[in-house]
Protein backbone atom coordinates (compact mmCIF):
# COMPACT_ATOMS: atom_id res chain seq x y z
CA UNK A 1 0.00 0.00 0.00
CA UNK A 2 1.29 3.69 -0.97
CA UNK A 3 1.86 6.08 2.01
CA UNK A 4 -0.86 8.25 2.42
CA UNK A 5 -0.17 11.74 0.42
CA UNK A 6 -1.56 15.10 2.68
CA UNK A 7 -0.99 18.46 0.64
CA UNK A 8 -2.56 21.54 0.79
CA UNK A 9 -5.92 22.74 -2.00
CA UNK A 10 -7.42 26.04 -2.85
CA UNK A 11 -11.43 25.15 -3.10
CA UNK A 12 -13.80 27.56 -3.65
CA UNK A 13 -11.32 30.34 -2.42
CA UNK A 14 -10.81 28.35 1.11
CA UNK A 15 -7.54 26.63 1.36
CA UNK A 16 -7.80 23.10 2.61
CA UNK A 17 -5.89 20.17 3.25
CA UNK A 18 -6.89 17.35 1.72
CA UNK A 19 -4.96 13.77 2.12
CA UNK A 20 -5.73 10.27 0.49
CA UNK A 21 -3.42 7.46 -1.15
CA UNK A 22 -3.68 9.12 -4.76
CA UNK A 23 -0.67 10.98 -5.64
CA UNK A 24 -0.60 15.19 -5.13
CA UNK A 25 -1.40 15.63 -8.45
CA UNK A 26 -4.35 13.66 -8.69
CA UNK A 27 -5.78 15.52 -5.13
CA UNK A 28 -4.99 18.74 -6.83
CA UNK A 29 -6.62 17.33 -10.21
CA UNK A 30 -9.93 16.89 -8.14
CA UNK A 31 -9.82 20.19 -6.29
CA UNK A 32 -9.61 21.87 -10.19
CA UNK A 33 -12.42 19.86 -10.82
CA UNK A 34 -14.27 21.35 -8.01
CA UNK A 35 -13.64 24.55 -8.72
CA UNK A 36 -14.39 24.26 -12.48
CA UNK A 37 -17.96 22.94 -11.11
CA UNK A 38 -17.79 26.06 -8.65
CA UNK A 39 -17.33 28.56 -11.57
CA UNK A 40 -19.48 27.12 -14.10
CA UNK A 41 -22.54 26.86 -11.25
CA UNK A 42 -21.48 30.92 -10.49
CA UNK A 43 -22.13 31.68 -13.87
CA UNK A 44 -25.91 31.05 -13.50
CA UNK A 45 -27.45 34.45 -11.60
CA UNK A 46 -30.10 32.22 -9.86
CA UNK A 47 -27.37 30.19 -8.48
CA UNK A 48 -25.87 32.77 -6.79
CA UNK A 49 -29.58 33.90 -5.45
CA UNK A 50 -29.90 30.56 -3.57
CA UNK A 51 -28.99 30.40 -0.30
CA UNK A 52 -25.48 28.73 1.02
CA UNK A 53 -26.65 25.34 1.83
CA UNK A 54 -29.23 25.37 -1.40
CA UNK A 55 -25.37 26.39 -2.99
CA UNK A 56 -23.87 23.72 -1.72
CA UNK A 57 -27.05 21.10 -2.64
CA UNK A 58 -26.91 22.15 -6.37
CA UNK A 59 -23.51 22.17 -6.59
CA UNK A 60 -23.41 18.31 -5.02
CA UNK A 61 -25.90 17.49 -7.75
CA UNK A 62 -24.00 18.68 -10.54
CA UNK A 63 -20.83 16.74 -9.48
CA UNK A 64 -23.52 13.67 -8.92
CA UNK A 65 -24.69 14.12 -12.69
CA UNK A 66 -20.92 14.19 -14.02
CA UNK A 67 -20.46 11.01 -12.09
CA UNK A 68 -23.26 9.06 -13.49
CA UNK A 69 -22.86 10.26 -17.04
CA UNK A 70 -19.38 9.52 -16.92
CA UNK A 71 -20.56 5.74 -15.41
CA UNK A 72 -23.15 5.49 -18.24
CA UNK A 73 -20.40 6.59 -20.65
CA UNK A 74 -18.24 3.60 -19.15
CA UNK A 75 -21.28 1.47 -19.24
CA UNK A 76 -21.26 2.01 -23.16
CA UNK A 77 -18.35 1.65 -23.89
CA UNK A 78 -17.47 -1.36 -22.03
CA UNK A 79 -20.86 -3.42 -23.84
CA UNK A 80 -19.06 -1.88 -27.18
CA UNK A 81 -15.73 -3.42 -26.00
CA UNK A 82 -17.34 -6.70 -25.38
CA UNK A 83 -19.11 -6.72 -28.68
CA UNK A 84 -15.80 -6.11 -30.51
CA UNK A 85 -14.16 -8.98 -28.32
CA UNK A 86 -17.29 -10.80 -29.33
CA UNK A 87 -16.49 -10.06 -33.22
CA UNK A 88 -13.05 -10.62 -32.90
CA UNK A 89 -13.69 -14.36 -31.12
CA UNK A 90 -15.73 -14.95 -34.09
CA UNK A 91 -13.52 -13.77 -37.08
CA UNK A 92 -10.50 -16.11 -34.98
CA UNK A 93 -12.59 -18.68 -35.04
CA UNK A 94 -13.87 -18.17 -38.88
CA UNK A 95 -10.20 -17.44 -39.72
CA UNK A 96 -9.02 -21.06 -38.26
CA UNK A 97 -11.67 -22.56 -40.34
CA UNK A 98 -10.64 -21.00 -43.26
CA UNK A 99 -7.30 -22.36 -42.41
CA UNK A 100 -8.93 -25.54 -42.64
CA UNK A 101 -10.92 -25.18 -45.57
CA UNK A 102 -7.53 -24.11 -47.46
CA UNK A 103 -5.33 -26.91 -46.05
CA UNK A 104 -7.99 -29.36 -46.99
CA UNK A 105 -8.17 -27.92 -50.62
CA UNK A 106 -4.22 -27.53 -51.08
CA UNK A 107 -4.48 -31.31 -49.79
CA UNK A 108 -6.89 -32.03 -52.96
CA UNK A 109 -4.96 -30.02 -54.99
CA UNK A 110 -1.87 -32.30 -54.30
CA UNK A 111 -3.65 -35.58 -54.86
CA UNK A 112 -5.83 -33.93 -58.43
CA UNK A 113 -2.08 -32.89 -59.24
CA UNK A 114 -1.06 -36.74 -58.42
CA UNK A 115 -3.76 -38.12 -60.72
CA UNK A 116 -3.05 -35.53 -63.56
CA UNK A 117 0.84 -36.47 -63.39
CA UNK A 118 -0.05 -40.32 -63.47
CA UNK A 119 -2.73 -40.12 -66.33
CA UNK A 120 -0.32 -37.86 -68.03
CA UNK A 121 2.26 -41.06 -67.54
CA UNK A 122 -0.64 -43.32 -68.54
CA UNK A 123 -0.86 -41.28 -71.41
CA UNK A 124 2.68 -41.20 -72.51
CA UNK A 125 3.07 -44.94 -72.21
CA UNK A 126 -0.61 -46.04 -74.27
CA UNK A 127 0.82 -43.07 -77.12
CA UNK A 128 4.40 -45.36 -76.98
CA UNK A 129 2.44 -48.79 -76.92
CA UNK A 130 0.44 -47.01 -79.93
CA UNK A 131 3.44 -46.22 -81.91
CA UNK A 132 4.92 -49.23 -81.31
CA UNK A 133 1.85 -51.36 -82.82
Amino acid sequence: MSAKTVTEVLIGGRVLKLSGYESEDYLHRVASYLNNKIVECEKAESYLRLPLDTQSIVLELNVADDYFRAKKQVSVIEDELKAKEKELCDLRQELVSQRINLENASKQIRELQQEVNESSRKIVRLETELKRN
